[in-house]
């Protein structure tokens, strides 16, 4: 059993509401109190006799805390770069030129398939470590590079086992096999997915958590979507979506009819999707580097003002985003979005909580995860200014991470 004082926070933002010269109590993996320091208890029931015989006590020096950050969108299950193709793209090379000189999603497939586990596990791990020291703790992670069977369900079990080993965050596992039509399926797209259909039973026994589809063009239809989400659903895996990162086919629609975890990048959301993601309940997780790539910015403000919840992602992948820290990206959410830093915080913490279906983090509250940051800087308005903030120290379950 261990138990851990932080004390001399200058200014904590829970996740709720901002309190100025505070300490937060943990014991083993859970935020036992927090508050005001001057009204820390002298015990705690069932944590400590007496508040003087804590195991740690750690003076954070008046420095600004918040909860583990949580980026809600990666693709971090990839071997090789495009960078060229990103070089060609911001030249004004359009996608079938690109795709001529043989990059776009096929690339990184053809480069992922031929990549030995080991080469390609240790990829992922620098990846997923790089997000932990930013302050990150939780990564919603999706596979989406093998398009087999076998590779699918093996990016699972790679990111399941990853999440075990020191120095990693926490990993919510999205099934992604249906991101783009294989070449070996090529003119039998209903085929695969009837096959990616099959494998979602598969998907939830090696350990992913959701399911998700790329509803749009070039990739799957709203019906196809369906079938998919709805197979994923019933085997147990919260079913998301990508939605209207290029065009609107239908995605925004599906999601409020299947109950979507969330409806994700939404580039091209219209007042009737918001309209209709509000009256459902259905969230948004918006990215603003990849927003950016594509030169279409989701319509965000609207979004909070009609009451759809939001979360923020980095969309890290290999073809058009390479971030890996969130709080550059509540920088960018501010300056892009028009978000404020305390909806862009929120939605970094308990929007992304929320989309991943996990109560137990995105807030410092007793009870919950202690996964804790301590920030180089004294207020929450440093994270509009710095475009990524860096960390001093990170907690994940209460341990520091070094």
């Amino acid at each position: 059993m261990t138990v851990r004082l932080l004390t001399n926070i200058g200014r904590l933002w829970t996740g709720h509401d901002v309190c100025s010269n505070a300490a937060i109590l943990v014991h083993n993996d859970r935020i036992a109190w927090v508050g005001r320091a001057a009204d820390l208890p002298q015990s705690v029931p069932g944590v400590v006799d007496d508040i003087v015989d804590v195991d740690h006590v750690e003076n954070l020096g008046g420095a600004l805390v918040t909860p583990g950050l949580i980026d809600a969108h990666t693709h971090p299950v990839y071997a090789g770069n495009r960078y060229a193709e990103m070089a060609m793209r911001s030249g004004g090379s359009s996608a079938s030129a690109i795709a001529a000189a043989g990059g776009g999603i096929g690339s990184t497939v053809t480069v992922t398939r031929g990549t030995d586990p080991w080469t390609l596990c240790n990829g992922v791990r620098e990846r997923l470590r790089e997000w932990l020291l930013g302050g990150t703790t939780t990564v919603e992670a999706k596979t989406g590079y093998h398009l087999t069977r076998d590779g699918e369900l093996a990016d699972v079990r790679l990111l399941r086992e990853l999440e075990k080993e020191p120095m990693m965050p926490r990993v919510h596992v999205t099934f992604l096999a249906a991101h783009v039509v294989p070449p070996e399926y090529f003119g039998r797209q209903r085929d695969y997915v009837e096959a990616v259909a099959s494998w979602c039973a598969d998907a939830a026994g090696a350990g992913a958590d959701s399911v998700d589809v790329y509803c749009d063009d070039g990739h799957f239809t709203a019906e196809e979507a369906r079938w998919v989400l709805a197979s994923g659903r019933n085997v147990g895996l919260l079913p998301r979506i990508h939605a209207g990162a290029y065009n609107r086919r239908g995605a925004v629609q599906l999601a409020a009819e299947m109950g979507c975890a969330s409806a994700d990048l939404l580039h091209h959301a219209s007042d009737e999707d918001i309209a209709m993601m509000a009256r459902y309940g259905v969230p948004a997780v918006v990215c603003p580097g990849a927003a950016l790539q594509v030169g279409h910015l989701p319509p965000v403000r609207r979004m909070l003002a009609q009451g759809v919840p939001v979360a923020l992602g980095s969309d890290h992948n290999p073809g058009h985003c390479g971030i890996t820290s969130m709080s550059l990206v509540i920088s960018l959410a501010v300056a892009a979005f028009g978000m404020s830093v305390g909806d862009a915080l929120r939605a970094a913490t308990l929007g992304g909580a929320q989309v991943l279906g996990a109560p137990d983090r995105g807030i410092l509250a007793p009870g919950r995860l202690a996964d804790i940051v301590q920030w180089d800087a004294d207020h929450e308005g440093a994270f509009a200014w710095s475009f990524g903030l860096k960390p001093r120290r990170v907690w994940r379950g209460g341990v520091p991470v070094q």
